[in-house]
């Protein structure tokens, strides 16, 4: 039930342009290309994962996501080397995570 006379609020929408030109400016200066990993640390990594998985161990995940690198603390869940895709549980949110194999850069047991 929406009574007259209420605006429908529009986030941002009175946010100057040179705020949002200077927050773009300022991401982009963040921003890191991905790392190119050798097969060798592909297959290392892979090995770490499938490890983690089946002893149930705690690991460090570190990708790249749109320009950054990101590192989480989880356990994986399942590993699908052929699919490229992995699900880790986030050990602050516990929350299900489906990650592309592609998109790590690193993997350590915790």
């Amino acid at each position: 039930m929406e009574s007259r006379g209420m605006k429908k609020w529009r986030p941002f929408a009175t946010m100057p342009e040179q705020y949002i030109g200077l927050k773009e400016v300022i991401n982009n200066q963040l921003e890191v290309d991905q790392p190119v990993l050798t097969e060798e640390q592909m297959e290392q990594m892979n090995f770490t994962l499938i490890e983690a998985l089946h002893r149930n161990k705690q690991v460090y995940l570190t990708y790249y996501k749109k320009g950054q690198i990101i590192t989480e603390t989880g356990f994986i869940q399942f590993v699908d080397s052929l699919g490229d895709v992995f699900i880790f549980i986030d050990e602050v949110f516990e929350l299900k995570n489906k990650m592309r194999l592609s998109e790590l850069v690193d993997v350590r047991l915790a």
